[in-house]
Formats: C-alpha cells, structure tokens, sequence
C-alpha cells in the first residue's frame, strides 16, 4: 500500500460526478450506476469493492464508454478527465482517449484476446492505432512493453499464439497491451481473479512497479480486500449501483463507518482468529430494477432504522474526502 502523503495532495486526474448508467429492458429500468461521484489523482491507486452486481464493471465501462448498448445508457452525470467532460465529446475524440490516456485490463485474458492473431499483432495494434508506429520502430516498442511485464524471451513469444501462454502470462500480455502506450489511467477490472496465488502476487508486483516508475493511476475493481490493502490509498464501497463509503484506506481498515463495510470487512477470514463459524451477510443483493426505498441496505442492515426505510441518507463528510451515507453517521 502506498503512503497516503503521496498521493492526496496532488491534482486530480478524473472527477466523476453523479454518474447514472441504466439499462432499459422490458421488464422495467436497472439502475446499475445510480448517482457515482468519485475522484482519482495523479498517481493514485482507488479500489471499486462490494458484491456482484454493485455496479463496479459497469462504472469502469462507462469511464471508457463503453456499455453495452443499446439496452444500456448513460443518461447523467460528468466524467470529468484532466477536465474535459468525455460524456460530451463525440465517438472519434473519445477514441484518442481510449486505449492511449485511458486503457482498461480486463478480468478474463482468454476472452479478452483474440485466439487468430498472434501475441504480437495484439500488443502492437494501439501502438499503431494511437502512437502512429510502424515497422521495426512499432515492434521495438512491442518488445519493450513484454519486458516490463517480465515476459521472458519476448523476441520469441510475439510470435506465438495467447493458448501457447499460460493464464499468468495472458494476463501479463493483457497488461502489456493496455500500457504499451503508456496511459495516465489504468482501469483494471478484477485482473487477478484468475490467476493463483502466487502468479496474482507477481503480477500485483509487476502493476506497483509499473506505476511507481511511470506515475499512472489505477482504478482497481475486486472483490478482494487484502488487493485493496496491498494496493490502494482509497477505497470506495459500492452497494446498489452506488458509493456508500469513501475514504483512505487505513481510516476504511480501522473504523468502517457503514454497515456494509463493516460486514465486508468482517466476512473476512483472519488467521488465528477463533470463530464458531465465518460471519456472513445475510439476505440478499437488491433487484436493481425495484431498489428499497430509502437506504438500499436496510433490509439486510442489523442497525436499520425507521429512517432508514423512508429516506435515502445523505453524504455525510469525515474529513477531506471521506464521506459516509449512513443515517448513523448523520446522526
């Protein structure tokens, strides 16, 4: 985990702003992002944690623009990138962004490569699309990005085929892509839920140096909260398609001032720790098309309230950017 002095003094890079994704299907509207608002600085490390269905894939896919559309649909909100607002730009600019100042490393490398084309094809394609590379000049910084995600002997395996590599490997290769054009954000969705884990240690190691050598900032999406600890200087908790604690991460670890944190937080085994059984959360996730009125958590909350039932808590600030909505805090 990087030291808080370093990061929380500087500009910020993306400012996401009452973000609202729904998908419109016959059954009824999903709020799967119902009102985000986050920030990510230079050089900063955020984690996206919380359950499946929280909205954490689809508000890294609506920084990139990338939901599944039609069903799906930004209809509000500001997704603001060293200031320029990318829900107001058109296809062609949001493009330049893509992939060159903003690059996304997805959860499965199987499915996220293609099986026709060789390792090298793959890495080499943004190079060409966004640095305008070609020939030996393009290859060169194909091999330069295999060797820093410590692919061995990369003169060789850019001519393979991602089944001739390992799952660790791919992920890597998946990696080098999305930094081959050496992007100011990285989005990494849930990367290391394949891989076992010693290969999710080193490829955590090999993402760290990364960033401490080039300043980038990541997002990182997981359900994992020692990655989040290992790995991050704030933490943002999503539940319902929004974010109901924020805060540095030590102050997260400490004293969680929501409920749902807490109960991820205690649903975590401790080694040495004797307990009758594992603490688990009852109930379970909301339908996202019929989300409970007030707080969306009350009903599986051990501390609800009557408030609680009726009106959705607002934020109630902890000291810089932290924020809680919890009636509890509030009160």
């Amino acid at each position: 985990m990087t030291e808080m002095s370093t990061t929380k003094d500087r500009p910020i890079l993306l400012d996401v702003k009452d973000l609202k994704t729904y998908f419109f299907q016959r059954r009824g509207v999903l709020k799967a992002v119902d009102g985000v608002n986050f920030t990510v600085r230079a050089g900063e490390s955020v984690g996206l944690v919380g359950e499946s269905g929280s909205g954490k894939s689809m508000t890294c896919l609506s920084i990139m623009r990338l939901v599944p559309k039609p069903a799906a649909r930004i209809v509000e909100g500001q997704i603001l990138f060293n200031g320029q607002d990318l829900l107001s730009i058109d296809e062609s600019d949001m493009r330049e962004y893509r992939g060159s100042k903003i690059a996304m490393v997805m959860q499965d490398p199987q499915t996220s490569m293609n099986p026709v084309f060789t390792v090298g094809n793959q890495v080499e394609e943004p190079i060409k699309l966004h640095l305008k590379e070609r020939g030996a000049q393009a290859m060169q910084r194909v091999l330069d990005a295999l060797r820093a995600v410590r692919i061995p002997s990369p003169e060789d395996r850019v001519k393979q085929y991602p089944h001739q590599f390992s799952g660790g490997m791919r992920q890597r290769v998946v990696a080098a892509m999305g930094l081959a054009t050496s992007p100011e954000l990285l989005v990494a969705d849930e990367p290391t839920t394949s891989l076992d884990v010693t290969i999710q240690a080193q490829f955590l190691g090999l993402i760290r140096d990364i960033q401490k050598e080039h300043g980038t900032s990541v997002i990182w999406v997981t359900h994992d909260l020692g990655i989040v600890a290992q790995m991050c200087d704030r933490v943002n908790v999503m539940y319902a398609g929004r974010i109901v604690e924020s805060a540095e991460v030590q102050k997260i670890y400490k004293d969680p001032q929501h409920p749902y944190t807490k109960a991820l937080l205690d649903s975590v085994p401790v080694m040495g720790a004797r307990r009758p059984r594992l603490y688990q959360i009852d109930g379970q996730p909301p339908d996202l098309r019929s989300i409970p009125t007030g707080c969306s958590f009350w009903p599986r909350c051990p501390a609800a309230m009557d408030i609680c039932k009726t009106e959705y808590p607002p934020a109630t600030h902890l000291g810089g950017d932290d924020f809680v909505h919890c009636w509890l805090a509030e009160k």
